[in-house]
């Protein structure tokens, strides 16, 4: 059994930590900031603090893949999170209609979400790993830097633990760095000698206004429409989450500097009224001081194989610090706990005893089962770009990209056969790839037939001058 310092304690480094420690290895947490959950997570929207993640109080959506690897993996976890009031919805059975779904069909169960406010779900994965056998977090435990030892290939820098900011020595088999879309690790490797892993990065050029309610019975507003709609050049999201509370946020371009009223309560409040899918989702009581703004974000991916051989042995990236990308279509926590799955079972079958075959294992083994998720989402978001860029400028977009053309027409076919409503949700929910999904005879020419008209559908909502006028308060 190994011993593993994971960096980091949000959401899925918890889950990697409790995923990797149910094997027997010695697992440590350690968290930069200082302060840890309080002891009812219903509290931790009021009290808990995170310096450390900008995004702690924003939407967060935990689609079905992510549920998915609660109920099969970590089901104790599943348990807790509900007993604190998350929220089971099945979108199938509870949100679309008969007439739409075509009826309850074998299967149906994996469009269920297991959701809540990313202060509350992370509050409760918090005490599991507390209480987990093998596992200790350590909080207020910054890392500064990577401690090497004997090479295990020549040339390739081999890491066996990590320094912290109080000068401590931490031994480790293997260090897992979670530390985030902003992680220090490509410096860190520098530092002890390593070539520079192969990175792309450009700026996401999305801007996020974002607001959360409650409602006085425990409820939460009805779907009437998708909860991720385009509305010319912004993008509402409706989100429901734990006790009765939910998040709405409105997502532009961030050089849009027309919208950035949108940081003012009333302006966004006078937006999302304007919007006539969403508008009743306004009907609960703010939780939040003002709308909260998430902006700076970076599609980023790190390649720590270069030229078939590793930067470096005995460290791996897992989630944001490997791969990052918009967060809009919510799919970031899935996509993380399907990378933790992969490690996990890379250290069942290859094991530690090469560093260098499990680094190669493990890069292979991301490239099959994760990349493909990273991939399909940057395409996507740099077409949504092109969309509101377009749409600022009084011009129309319509990449000839067929992945583009094969998304927008599966969009507009869901609500007209239910196998493609099907095929939209295991893609929505990251259940499936849209390769896996179109390997399905004779979908992709359903897809393409029923949703031709795509650019013809009625469009709701204000036009770019009416959404100027009102985030102006014109």
């Amino acid at each position: 059994m190994a011993r593993i310092v994971v960096i980091g304690a949000g959401v899925v480094a918890l889950g990697t930590a409790m995923l990797v420690a149910g094997d027997g290895h010695q697992v440590v947490v350690l968290e930069r900031d200082p302060e840890g959950p309080p002891c009812n997570p219903l509290d931790a929207w009021e009290t808990w603090e995170r310096p450390g993640l900008n995004q702690f109080r924003m939407a967060h959506a935990f689609l079905g893949g992510f549920r998915a690897v609660l109920d099969a993996e970590l089901p104790q976890v599943a348990k807790a999170l509900q007993g604190a009031g998350g929220l089971r919805l099945n979108f199938v059975r509870d949100v679309v209609p008969a007439a739409i779904s075509g009826g309850w069909r074998d299967g149906d169960e994996r469009y269920e979400w297991l959701t809540g406010r990313r202060t509350v779900v992370e509050a409760v994965l918090a005490a599991a790993a507390e209480s987990t056998l093998g596992a200790v977090v350590r909080r207020g435990t910054a890392v500064t830097g990577l401690i090497s030892g004997k090479p295990t290939r020549a040339g390739v820098p081999h890491v066996v633990g990590v320094q912290t900011r109080a000068g401590e020595s931490i031994p480790a088999d293997l260090v897992i760095d979670m530390s985030g879309r902003r992680s220090p690790l490509p410096a860190w490797l520098a530092e002890i000698g390593a070539r520079p892993a192969a990175e792309e990065m450009e700026d996401s050029g999305f801007i996020y206004y974002g607001r959360h309610f409650r409602s006085a019975d425990g409820s939460v507003p009805p779907f009437i429409g998708p909860g991720l709609i385009h509305w010319g050049t912004i993008t509402s999201l409706t989100l429901p989450a734990d006790n009765g509370t939910w998040a709405i946020a409105l997502v532009t371009a961030s050089k849009d500097t027309a919208l950035r009223p949108l940081r003012e309560a009333d302006r966004w409040e006078a937006v999302v009224r304007a919007l006539p899918l969403v508008a009743h989702w306004l009907d609960g009581t703010p939780i939040d001081d003002g709308v909260q703004v998430m902006a700076r974000l970076e599609d980023r991916y790190r390649g720590f194989v270069v030229d078939g051989t590793p930067v470096a042995t005995g460290v791996v990236p897992v989630a944001d610090s490997w791969a990052c990308s918009n967060p809009a279509n919510g799919r970031g926590a899935s996509i993380g706990m399907f990378h933790a799955l992969t490690l996990r079972d890379q250290l069942r079958s290859v094991g530690l005893d090469d560093p260098a075959a499990f680094a190669d294992a493990f890069y292979a083994a991301t490239a099959e089962t994760v990349e493909p998720w990273y991939r399909t989402t940057l395409t996507s978001d740099r077409h949504r770009l092109g969309e509101i860029e377009a749409g600022i400028r009084g011009a129309v977009y319509d990449s000839p990209d067929p992945a583009y053309q094969l998304e927008k027409a599966l969009n507009a076919a869901a609500s007209k056969d239910p196998e493609c409503l099907r095929a939209n949700f295991d893609i929505m929910f990251v259940l499936r790839t849209p390769e896996d999904v179109f390997a399905r005879p004779g979908l992709r020419d359903k897809t393409l037939e029923l949703g031709s008209g795509w650019r013809e559908e009625e469009r709701f909502g204000p036009t770019r001058e009416q959404l100027l006028a009102l985030a102006s308060g014109q």
